[in-house]
């Protein structure tokens, strides 16, 4: 009975310093990274129910440093093997990033805590898949890449589109639409029986499998809470009505002395549009109520004047968090190199 006392308590105590690990980041930026600056009121042109709280355009980056994360590995599994992505420097870059936004959100109302909540929720979550994968992957995973042998199997090429098929879809859609269930359908129906296809036929097969049933979770949590609004209003000068209401999916709402209102998609999709908007001889005044907003690019080498900035893996360059006044926007975007904008954060 002793033994198995001694190991019961063992077990708790690795849970405990398991579960202290993973929280240890939430309570760094907590207490290291608190928000800096007087808060600078906006008065929204577009009404207060169409004004988000300007501190979210700060936070929607570090969802898509996980979206970020999911295409550097695509791209990294795409000629190598998991092994060689780096997990933990993706997961330094979460927190990091994290920590750097918190410290820059006092002139923007800091940051609610609901959608703090979230964020660290998604974190925490992020930081365990990861360190999961790489104990997995550094171990296990590496023993059969050798034995494989520099010939890929059928089934490193299939996770490898998988994995960037499901970076693809991140960039619109929330991870949990993803059909999981599918993806490990098609690994069963692909494999050979090479040792390194069986191999990742459990490991990955397992990871899809646990995944479907968490995301059936989430997606009832949604579903109780409501689905963030799909939806934003801006403020547009330098084009017309006609030329605004010809763009896809985008409504002309009024017309006021600064500009002209108009609805469009969030997102990926309002990154795009941007870019056509300025491209078109278009600027913005203020987007989603709010005149200062948050948006990433691609350089060769770290951009002074970013937030942050840190190199990517498995493609060149590096990504810069840039914060500037939404009336900016324009002027800023023409000046990038092309290719340079990766994405405008909405809020």
């Amino acid at each position: 009975m002793r033994v198995i006392f001694r190991l019961i308590r063992r077990l708790i105590l690795a849970v405990v310093v398991l579960i202290a690990g993973l929280l240890s980041p939430v309570a760094y930026v907590e207490v290291m990274c608190r928000p800096q600056g007087e808060v600078v009121a906006h008065t929204p042109l577009v009404g207060p129910d169409w004004q988000r709280p300007e501190g979210r355009t700060l936070l929607t980056y570090p969802e898509w440093h996980i979206v970020h994360a999911y295409a550097d590995y695509a791209e990294v599994i795409r000629t190598g093997d998991p092994h060689d992505y780096g997990f933990l420097s993706s997961i330094g870059g979460f927190w990091s990033s994290t920590c750097a936004l918190s410290q820059a959100s006092g002139p923007h109302g800091g940051f609610p805590w609901e959608t703090k909540q979230m964020v660290y929720t998604i974190g925490v979550s992020f930081t365990a898949e990861l360190m999961a994968k790489a104990a997995y992957e550094e171990t296990i995973g590496r023993v059969f890449t050798l034995l494989r042998g520099q010939t890929r199997a059928p089934l490193d090429d299939l996770s490898a589109i998988q994995a960037a098929d499901y970076a693809v879809f991140l960039q619109q859609t929330p991870w949990y639409k993803w059909d999981f269930t599918r993806d490990a359908a098609a690994l069963e129906a692909s494999a050979t029986d090479a040792l390194r296809d069986r191999e990742r036929r459990l490991a990955i097969g397992l990871e899809f499998r646990a995944k479907a049933a968490y995301a059936k979770v989430i997606e009832a949590a949604v579903a109780a809470v409501g689905a963030d609004q799909l939806r934003l209003r801006a403020v547009v000068s330098g084009l017309d009505a006609a030329a605004l209401s010809a763009l896809p999916d985008v409504q002309v709402i009024e017309t006021l002395p600064e500009g002209i209102v108009i609805e469009a998609p969030r997102y990926r999709v309002f990154t795009r549009l941007a870019e056509t908007i300025i491209a078109s001889g278009g600027d913005f005044v203020e987007i989603a109520g709010n005149d200062d907003i948050l948006f990433t690019t691609i350089t060769d080498s770290p951009d002074p004047g970013a937030l942050h900035s840190f190199p990517r893996q498995g493609n060149p360059g590096h990504r810069n968090l840039m914060l500037i006044p939404v009336a900016q926007l324009g002027q800023t975007l023409s000046a990038l190199p092309l290719g340079a904008l990766e994405h405008i954060h909405d809020y």
